[in-house]
Order: C-alpha cells, then sequence, then structure tokens
C-alpha cells in the first residue's frame, strides 16, 4: 500500500514515479473523496461532541425538576443524523482503498523507467562453456540419465508437469539441502509453512486484489495455494508491533510453488524452464527502514554465492521499473547460462518492498527514542528456485559420452560424483 500522506502531499510526485511501472493515475478524484472524508469526520466529531454535552446536562436538570423529553429527542436527532455521516465515511473509505489497493508500489528513484529492454547488467560470473561435442538440451540429458519422467508427469498432472526419478530425485534433493544448510549457517530461521492461506496474506504480500486470478484456489474461494513462500512469510508479524531490538528478523522457507501459467508453453521452456508447481526455498528479511539497503546487498550476495557454489556462469540484472513486480521498489535478478538456448534465466530475483507490504499487513516497530510506531520495511528473495537450477548444471556439466558430472558441493549429498546415460 503507498503512503496516504505522500498522495495528500505529493500527489504529482506519486503519480510519476508510478509512470515509470507504466501505471497511469491521476489522483484528482482520489483528494476530492479524501477531502470530502475528512469534513464529513469533522461534522460526525461535532455531533458526537454535542451529544455527549446534552447527555451530561441530563442529571442536573432532572434534579432541578426540568423536562429533559427534549433533550432526548435532540439527541435522538443528532444519532441518527451521526448514523448518515458514519456511513458516508465507510462508503468513502471503501471507495479509497478500493483505488489504492489496485496501485503497485513506488520503484526506487534510481530505477530506470520501463520494461525488459531497460534491464541492466550489473556484473557477470563464470565462463560460458564450450563443447567439443554435440551438446544436448536439459530434456535430452535428464531423459537419457533416467532423472525425470516427462511422460508420466503429464499423464498425472497435464502440461507443465514432471517427476523426478531415481538420481533425479536425489540431486533435487541434494539441491534444496545445500540451499538450507547455507542459510542455516548464514543465520536464518528456518521455517515450514503451511501451503493453502487465507486471502489476508495475499493482499498483505501485494498480488490481491490485482492478482488474484493468478493463484490456485479452494472451492469456495477464502483460500489458496501459496505461489511463492514469500507469500507465507511476509505475513508471519501481519498486524503486529516489534522491538527495535528485534529487527532484523531472518527467514528463509522451503515449499513447492503453485502457479498458474497463461498462454500456451514455448518452444524455449520445454521441460523445467516453465510449470505450474516447482520447488524453492525463499529468504524473507524484515527490517528497520534504514536497514533495507544492507540487507538487500546481503541477499543478493548469498544468493549469488550459492550459484557460484554449483559452478553454474550468471549475471546479475537491475531491473526497470516495468519489469519489477508491483509490490516491489526494486529488484536484482540472477540469470543463470543455458546452453542450448544461448540465453541467461533467471533463478533468483532479490527485491525491497520498502514499507509496501508492511502497510498492507500492518507490521510495525516502536522506536526506542519516540515510543512511535512505523513501517517496518520487507525483502525477499529467491535462495534458489530449482526448476532453472538443475537444467543449467545438466547442460553446464554435461560430458561428451553423454554424461554429467555432478557439482562438487552435490556430490557428497548424492553418493556419485558422475551421473551416467541408463541402459534400455
Amino acid at each position: 500500500m503507498l503512503d496516504i500522506n505522500q498522495i495528500r502531499k505529493e500527489p504529482d510526485a506519486v503519480a510519476a514515479a508510478l509512470a515509470k511501472k507504466g501505471c497511469v493515475v491521476d489522483f484528482a478524484e482520489w483528494l476530492g473523496w479524501d477531502a470530502e472524508k475528512r469534513a464529513v469526520m469533522a461534522e460526525a466529531d461535532a455531533l458526537k461532541a454535542r451529544r455527549n454535552s446534552l447527555s451530561a446536562e441530563v442529571p442536573a436538570r432532572k434534579r432541578a425538576g426540568e423536562d429533559v423529553q427534549p433533550i432526548f429527542a435532540e439527541v435522538r436527532g443528532i444519532g441518527e443524523n451521526i448514523q448518515v455521516l458514519d456511513a458516508r465515511v465507510d462508503a468513502l473509505s471503501e471507495r479509497m482503498s478500493a483505488f489504492i489497493d489496485d496501485l503497485p508500489n513506488l520503484p526506487d528513484p534510481d530505477v530506470l523507467p520501463g520494461g525488459k529492454e531497460n534491464n541492466q547488467t550489473i556484473r557477470e560470473w563464470g565462463t560460458l562453456p564450450e563443447f567439443a561435442f554435440p551438446a544436448k538440451n536439459h530434456v535430452e540429458l535428464a531423459e537419457s540419465l533416467g532423472l525425470i519422467d516427462y511422460p508420466r508427469g503429464a499423464k498425472l498432472g497435464g502440461n507443465g508437469k514432471w517427476i523426478y526419478t531415481g538420481d533425479g530425485a536425489r540431486l533435487e534433493w541434494a539441491l534444496l539441502n545445500y540451499f538450507i544448510d547455507a542459510h542455516i549457517a548464514d543465520g536464518y530461521e528456518f521455517i515450514l509453512p503451511p501451503h493453502i492461506l487465507n486471502e489476508q496474506c495475499g493482499y498483505a504480500a501485494g498480488q490481491f486484489p490485482k492478482f488474484r486470478d493468478d493463484v490456485f484456489w479452494l472451492e469456495g474461494g477464502t483460500h489458496f495455494i501459496l505461489p511463492t513462500a514469500e507469500t507465507a512469510l511476509v505475513n508471519l508479524h501481519r498486524d503486529e508491533v516489534l522491538r527495535e531490538e528485534e529487527l532484523p528478523k531472518k527467514y528463509f522457507a522451503y515449499t513447492p510453488c503453485y502457479r498458474k501459467e497463461a498462454g500456451s508453453y514455448r518452444q524455449e521452456e520445454r521441460g523445467m524452464i516453465r510449470g505450474n508447481q516447482f520447488n524453492k526455498v525463499e529468504m524473507v528479511q524484515v527490517t528497520l527502514p534504514e536497514g533495507g539497503a544492507a540487507a538487500f546487498e546481503e541477499m543478493t550476495r548469498k544468493a549469488e554465492a550459492l550459484v557460484q557454489g554449483l559452478g553454474i556462469p550468471y549475471r546479475l540484472s537491475k531491473l526497470a521499473a516495468e519489469d519489477c513486480s508491483a509490490s516491489m521498489a526494486r529488484t536484482y535478478d540472477i540469470e543463470v547460462w543455458l546452453p542450448s538456448m544461448g540465453i541467461f534465466k533467471e533463478v533468483s530475483s532479490v527485491s525491497n518492498a520498502n514499507a509496501y507490504q508492511a502497510r498492507r499487513g500492518n507490521i510495525r516497530v516502536k522506536r526506542r527514542e519516540t515510543g512511535k510506531n512505523e513501517f517496518v520495511h520487507i525483502l525477499n528473495g529467491s535462495g534458489l528456485a530449482t526448476s532453472r537450477v538443475f537444467p543449467a548444471i545438466l547442460e553446464n556439466y554435461q560430458q561428451a559420452d553423454g554424461s554429467v558430472k555432478v557439482p562438487d558441493v552435490l556430490a557428497p549429498r548424492i553418493g556419485k560424483d558422475v551421473l551416467k546415460p541408463i541402459r534400455r
């Protein structure tokens, strides 16, 4: 949620910032509702004060033997007027909230406007592999090595589904445990959240109401299956006031992610590149406002370190405003190299929502010096998603005989240094 006071004071500046995300908005009507609401509230408050004053006179007038029925009649009339005014305030509040709830977060000032064409490469790491043999794509490798069963996955769940088999299941599990161990070593608290969440979780995370149709809803429409662990983690402290000395709070969670995918599957997104369900380890930090920049840098370096540990070439990209998700003020993507496609594909997004999610979730911190409550800042980052790391390992580590070398950090977890083709 945007800062209402900022909209009141700087509507043109807020509109200009939103335009960087391709969101064209005119606050004139909203400001008119706001002015009317405050005027109606002032009128209602004056009537409530008058009602209280009249009610206080009743005992004294009764003792003086005066008729108090005129006072009662006036109090009843005032009460009826207050009900009308309160209903008007509620209607205006609902209209104003609906307007604000659909607006994305403001991008940070240094974030460029526009979409993917304005993304910036911050740095690259690793050497792109060169093969002296006809290289295979990850689908061919996964099938020849007996790691993934795509036909039976489609039989069980349709397009975008797959089954990890044998060493493929072990490789997937090894990746997840590698990520988990790294986050525990870095002092993050391990969380296993529910996969079925209530609607407030989607609202606080900034996914609802605008992207309500992008998730899988259970019958009844009050609960949905989480699209990412972030949706759960940012709600851990919803409607809470934290102590300053508690921050930053550092969490991570493992969950499958369940997402609707619009449109058809393109050739470049074959195999595991795009699907309705995939595994991911997610990091979230809850910080003081002044701690957000340092937390963002820390989480970015953590995600990079995981990819470096696997020895996969990647690049770090700073996203332009329209390529950031609606809730985020800034995002860096870590993109691994996929030789068969000749492109980099995102395996981690590290983002700072500033106070946007905290306002929606009413998550505050009490300042020691002033005793006042202030909204926290919330950051998230993939650490990591496996559905593109897995293919990147197969393609970058493939060998001439059709085998795939296992990254050193994973070999002890699998019990193998090399994955070899199976004989059929």
